[in-house]
């Protein structure tokens, strides 16, 4: 399967998705399948789909959070920051990985 040919199917799946949403449906997929034939397979894809999107969900809620956390990080000083608030930092880090590991496939080490 081609990504152009994964990109109809996904457009004739969710038919008011944008261009961008597209690509990067794509790229989910094509990140979490060794052998994108088996994409050509309905259920296969599907499956695929739903674990691409929980992951996503999962990925966008975990940042939404530290992003809150992060923004009342920043307003304090880094020159007292507590234990708590490095592992605010660590945290934060540890998302932002979990998230461009999806974008760029590759195992994230985990810290």
């Amino acid at each position: 399967m081609t990504c152009h040919q994964l990109a109809e199917r996904i457009q004739q799946m969710q038919p008011e998705a944008t261009p961008q949403d597209v690509a990067r449906l794509c790229l989910l997929l094509t990140n979490s399948q060794r052998d994108l034939d088996q994409l050509n397979e309905g259920r296969s894809l599907q499956s695929a789909w739903r674990q691409v999107g929980l992951q996503l969900q999962l990925a966008t809620d975990q940042h939404a959070a530290m992003t809150g956390e992060l923004e009342e990080l920043a307003s304090s000083d880094p020159r007292e920051f507590s234990p708590e608030q490095v592992w605010v930092l660590i945290r934060a880090i540890k998302v932002q990985s979990q998230v461009l590991q999806m974008y760029v496939g590759h195992p994230v080490l985990d810290v």
